[in-house]
């Protein structure tokens, strides 16, 4: 197969999954390889890309490194313990629904909207709080 039979702009369409290591995934493999194996200009961008994915990653993994807070750590412990010894279980939900209906002079409906909007809000709280 020649790499002509793919275009440069397909290839660099693809270029994450390239770089990702996905490139599997894409059902032109064969054609992406081969039009790699002898496009230089596609190579190069390749290997651009490479370099600024691993740079990225290598900042993420050196500035990202926070620890939470000892407080949420508790948090989460106490709400934890408290799923686990049965605590107090409170559900708050708040529903809201909006009808809005345009009627001609005719009586006849020429636009109609349904909003319904519902939220779950779940907390499990430990049995000596009071909240």
């Amino acid at each position: 197969m020649s790499y002509f039979e793919i275009l440069c702009n397909d290839v660099l369409s693809s270029i994450i999954f390239i770089v990702e290591g996905h490139l599997d995934l894409l059902p032109q493999r064969s054609a992406i390889e081969g039009h790699i194996r002898n496009c230089i200009p596609c190579t190069a961008e390749i290997a651009h890309e490479r370099a600024v994915h691993d740079l990225l990653q290598e900042t993420l993994r050196r500035t990202c490194n926070e620890q939470a807070p000892e407080d949420l750590h508790q948090a989460i412990h106490r709400q934890i313990q408290a799923q686990m010894a049965g605590g107090i279980e409170r559900v708050t939900q708040f529903s809201m629904t909006e009808i809005s209906i345009e009627i001609d002079g005719f009586g006849n409906i020429e636009h109609r909207e349904i909003q319904i909007e519902e939220t779950h809000i779940q907390h499990f709280v430990d049995g000596d709080s009071e909240q």
